[in-house]
């Protein structure tokens, strides 16, 4: 896409044309709806001039600089829209590009294939006034239009009139009707069949290999049968990488039905990768598979039998005894144990030591020797010596790392919480052994703006109410933050981190706790537009209020203003009203109500917001002729394709079509 846009700024200065604006979404018509029918009439040219003139490229600049200036095109400041055919990947996708005229200018012997043969389409900044440039085997045709807006309700109102039972048939008939679709097309169907929730299952199956899109939802079991013996061994890699519905059973014949190992490979690593199980059979199988690689990722696997890890932990490759080592160990008999510890080869040595280490202290001669670093600061016991000089390294990293020892004797990290560096002292402030006293006793910088994840072992006691009541008032946000995790909370605790002056608390109990009240779920909905774990929360939370809330209908806040379609009380008109509101989001919150008429979901089938227009696409109102024609533009063809109203003969059109054309999709 920057490339796109460096090509667009680049054209647009060799024209005399200056960038203006904050580049942001104009609030008028996207450049895709400026010359279709509805909006141009029978698209007459207000000036044309012949093709062979000698002063072509000075006349066509000057007769569009005369209509532009007449009717208002270029506004006061000196400001219009522009949009060059050819450039719609530029700044960004869809969308106009305001500028304004330099002393030395040259529209049409610039923006076109060549000199004297312009493509492109400028709009007034209100975007009520259009005028085109156009070239024709033997003209260039200048084209004004005004009252765009006017004439686009228009065309809405026009396109969304009710049609008959035999007018929708007929539309649907003209799907492919003289259309050979391009290759382009047919993808763009394809992928948004592939997300098409009522897509049958039969051609769900005829998708495969055709979509990517189709293995990241739940498939049903026969589709995903289908799947396991596609012929395409990325699409059996794709279904075992996504695909949630995949059964013990199934990755068993998934992956024992390939033959070549380096394939077997990737699919237990994809497996051990999701914590998946598999039945007796594979594991047996893959413990004694001929591919050390395999047996490497068998040895991760969570539902491998014990004494098939422990024989891993002797296999023949050093890979594969490292592997096995890390989750072995606990089940290993002293003599296994001392054959890891003096193994020849460093990486198995070392998966042993870290582990050994878990229970007897390590000297400085076993650290210096294997050359451990991190991950024995981090986990191993230490002896006294080695602990205090890792206290005192001179690379914070060390002491960093060492600051989150569970084994750190009580001294060092109270010393640690001290140290000079802010990153050693913040890993020091998260340790599950210090008081909450010791605790706010810690000098840390904390950037709210900054992603943490919560403290593993405040999550690890979300069932011990008395627990949570004592971290609750911890002064540390991100113990507060982790406690806010729980799924279930005592009320007092859910009222004083409801309260909380860190916002990111109130966020956390807004979308893990079942508990949150009703008064602050609100709060956030004000100031949070960005997306959660949990799907539409706060909005979808069960104690989201529901009621009395038409009196947000004027409120100033958009996020607010939406909401009183949720009202059981609101009406269509508010729907049609907010369908017009200043504000995208309210907008799109229009679109998705089914009380929408059918005028104005074709209407903001071209809102300036791409949501929007994707929204008023999948409108349950819209009549088949809209959907027709937005299925058959490949800019659009993907996302009509998603429409759940959409005949299944339809679908089975789009999928079992004649061969498809490599040529451009011609326009409807």
């Amino acid at each position: 896409m920057t490339g796109g846009k460096d090509r667009l700024v680049e054209l647009l200065q060799r024209a005399g044309l200056e960038m203006v604006g904050d580049g942001r979404t104009e609030e008028v018509l996207p450049p895709s709806a400026a010359w279709r029918p509805g909006i141009v009439g029978n698209a007459e040219p207000t000036v044309a001039v012949r093709g062979d003139r000698p002063d072509l490229v000075a006349e066509i600049n000057a007769q569009w600089h005369r209509l532009a200036a007449a009717s208002g095109v270029i506004g006061e400041d000196g400001g219009f829209l522009i949009d060059v055919a050819g450039y719609g990947m530029g700044c960004p996708p869809g969308r106009w590009t305001r500028v304004r005229l330099t002393s030395e200018w040259d529209l049409a012997g610039v923006l076109g294939e060549r000199s004297g043969r312009p493509e492109f389409v400028t709009l007034s900044t209100d975007g009520n006034t259009l005028l085109g440039a156009t070239s024709e085997e033997y003209e260039v045709w200048l084209i004004a239009v005004d009252r765009v807006k006017e004439r686009h309700e228009a065309a809405a109102q026009q396109a969304a009139r009710e049609m008959t039972p035999q007018e929708t048939a007929d539309a649907w008939a003209s799907l492919l009707g003289g259309l050979r679709p391009s290759e382009r097309l047919c993808e763009m169907w394809a992928h948004g069949l592939a997300l098409n929730p009522a897509i049958p299952d039969d051609l769900r199956a005829d998708l495969l290999g055709r979509s990517h899109f189709l293995m990241w939802r739940s498939l049903p079991t026969a589709v995903v049968e289908a799947a396991m013996v596609h012929p395409d061994r990325k699409l059996r890699q794709l279904l075992a990488e996504v695909q949630p519905n995949i059964t013990a059973e199934h990755w068993t014949r998934l992956i024992l039905g390939e033959q070549e190992s380096r394939h077997r490979w990737m699919l237990t690593m994809l497996a051990a990768d999701r914590h998946a199980e598999l039945t007796d059979t594979a594991y047996e199988r893959l413990a004694t598979d001929p591919s050390a690689h395999v047996r490497e990722e068998t040895a991760r696997l969570r539902g491998l039998p014990v004494r098939m890890l422990t024989a891993l932990a002797a296999d023949v490759d050093p890979s594969v005894r490292a592997s096995a080592c890390r989750r072995a160990w606990p089940h290993l008999d002293s003599t296994a144990r001392l054959a890891l510890l003096g193994d020849p080869y460093g990486k198995v040595r070392i998966e042993a030591l870290l582990h050994y280490h878990q229970d007897h202290p390590m000297p400085l001669s076993v650290f210096d020797a294997e050359e451990l670093k991190d991950r024995a600061v981090q986990t191993c016991r230490l002896e006294r010596g080695l602990a205090e000089r890792l206290a005192r390294h001179i690379d914070p990293a060390q002491r960093r790392a060492l600051a989150s020892n569970p084994h750190l004797d009580p001294d060092l990290f109270l010393l640690l919480a001290q140290d000079p560096d802010k990153r050693v002292r913040f890993e020091a402030s998260k340790r599950p052994d210090l008081t909450e006293e010791q605790r706010a006793d810690i000098s840390i910088d904390f950037d709210p703006r900054i992603h943490y994840y919560p403290l593993d072992w405040v999550m690890e006691l979300h069932d011990d109410h008395n627990a949570m009541r004592r971290l609750a008032v911890s002064s540390h946000p991100l113990v507060r933050r982790s406690v806010a995790r729980a799924r279930r909370l005592p009320p007092d605790v859910v009222e004083l981190l409801a309260r909380d002056e860190d916002r990111v608390v109130q966020l956390f109990l807004a979308e893990s706790c079942d508990d949150a009240p009703a008064d602050m779920l609100l709060r956030v909905w004000q100031w949070w537009t960005g997306s959660l774990s949990t799907p539409d929360r706060p909005h979808g939370h069960p104690n989201f209020p529901r009621h009395d809330l038409l009196r947000y209908a004027n409120d100033p806040n958009p996020r607010m203003r939406q909401l009183a379609l949720d009202d059981p009380e609101s009406t269509a008109e508010l729907v049609e009203r907010f369908s017009r509101d200043s504000n995208k989001e309210v907008r799109h919150r229009a679109a998705t109500d089914p009380r929408l008429t059918a005028a104005s979901a074709v209407r903001l089938l071209d809102d300036p917001h791409e949501h929007i227009r994707h929204a008023a696409a999948q409108h349950p109102k819209l009549p088949a002729r809209v959907l027709v024609r937005l299925l058959r533009d490949n800019d659009t063809a993907q996302t009509a394709a998603q429409h759940p109203a959409l005949p299944v003969p339809v679908m089975e059109q789009m999928l079992r079509r004649p061969q498809a054309s490599t040529s451009a999709t011609p326009a409807p």
